[in-house]
Formats: structure tokens, C-alpha cells, sequence
């Protein structure tokens, strides 16, 4: 049976950490849900789209410095750790934090996301699997995700061990019960797109 979305079950607030630079290096549990959560992931064909698309994330430009480390993609969702390295400036017009809007360097996009950041990352990421998945389905314009995404810093190694092992474990929790993404996403940031 397909968990569908339930606009007053499935809301969430934001937990967005707005003094928080997400080009930081760390590490970040991301989730992204499928829309209205529907399983487009058991039709294996997309699933394997996804897969790739996610594994690729390192050898795209502006994830230069992102690594992945364990993650899953489920019928309806998919999990994974992204870690960012440090980035070294390479000249005078990275930002720094009295910068005048007007001043921001031109590699970032328009819509206030840093290049190079969680935020451009995960965009490019579900924007690659969304048109991907409209070139084989033979469609324009048909969602792929929910909009947003969950995100949660991970700030020690035992909550980083914790999340791999949940993510492990996630294919035989599915099983058992499939509305569990709800109580993760509960202790998650709500990222809206812009």
C-alpha cells in the first residue's frame, strides 16, 4: 500500500539554522521524499536513475568538494550522508560576512543559494533526476520530489555512526512500517525552495 501525503500529518516546521553557512565543511544527513510520496522508486528502471545520478554528485562542478558517504534510496524516499570538505578561497571576491548583496561574487545563483552549498547541491541533484526522469518517461513538467528537502548537521562521530546505521538498517524498517520516514523527518530541517 502507497503512503500517500497528508498535507496536516506531513508538514513540518523549519528548523533551518539561519546563522548557519551549509557550504561548511561537515557532514549532512539529507532526505529527499518523492512526491506526494508516492513509490516512483520501485519501478527499478528510476530507482537505478536515482542511484546514479546520487553516486555522481562528487564529479559535478559545484559539488567539487562534497563526498558521499552511506545513503539509500528507498520506494519513496532516499537518504544519504553528504560531507563537505574545506574549500580554499582562490581570490578576493569570495564572500565574506559585511558583504554588501550587490558585492556576492557572480558564480552564485540568483535565487540566494550558494554555489557550492547543501542547498545548490541537493537542487542540481533532484533537478538532474527530475528531467532525467521526464526524458524516460516521455513527459514534461512531471515531479519527481516533494518541494524542499530534510537536512539535519551531523555534529559528532556517535551521531554520524547512529545515521549510518539507521540508514543500513532503513530497506528492513520499509517492511515493517512504512510511515517510520515521518518520525526521522520530525528531528530534520525543512529546507524550502526558494
Amino acid at each position: 500500500m502507497t503512503a500517500k501525503f497528508n498535507p496536516d500529518k506531513h508538514h513540518r516546521q523549519s528548523l533551518r539554522l539561519r546563522t548557519w553557512d551549509y557550504t561548511t565543511s561537515g557532514g549532512y544527513f539529507i532526505t529527499l521524499c518523492t512526491y506526494q510520496r508516492e513509490n516512483l522508486f520501485a519501478d527499478v528502471t528510476l530507482r537505478e536513475l536515482v542511484e546514479h545520478t546520487w553516486q555522481n554528485i562528487p564529479q559535478q562542478p559545484h559539488a567539487e568538494q562534497a563526498t558521499l558517504d552511506e545513503w539509500v534510496v528507498m520506494p519513496n524516499h532516499l537518504h544519504g550522508i553528504l560531507m563537505l570538505a574545506e574549500i580554499e578561497p582562490n581570490d578576493e571576491s569570495d564572500i565574506k560576512p559585511n558583504n554588501h548583496p550587490s558585492e556576492l561574487p557572480r558564480s552564485y545563483p540568483a535565487r540566494g543559494v550558494k554555489s557550492s552549498s547543501v542547498g545548490a547541491i541537493i537542487g542540481n541533484f533532484k533537478s538532474l533526476v527530475t528531467r532525467r526522469a521526464n526524458n524516460l518517461w516521455r513527459t514534461s513538467g512531471e515531479k519527481v520530489w516533494q518541494r524542499g528537502y530534510y537536512d539535519r548537521i551531523i555534529h559528532n562521530e556517535r551521531e554520524l555512526t547512529d545515521i549510518r546505521q539507521y540508514i543500513r538498517d532503513n530497506p528492513q524498517r520499509w517492511e515493517d512500517d512504512e510511515e517510520n520516514l515521518d518520525v526521522v523527518l520530525a528531528k530534520m530541517r525543512l529546507v524550502t525552495d526558494k
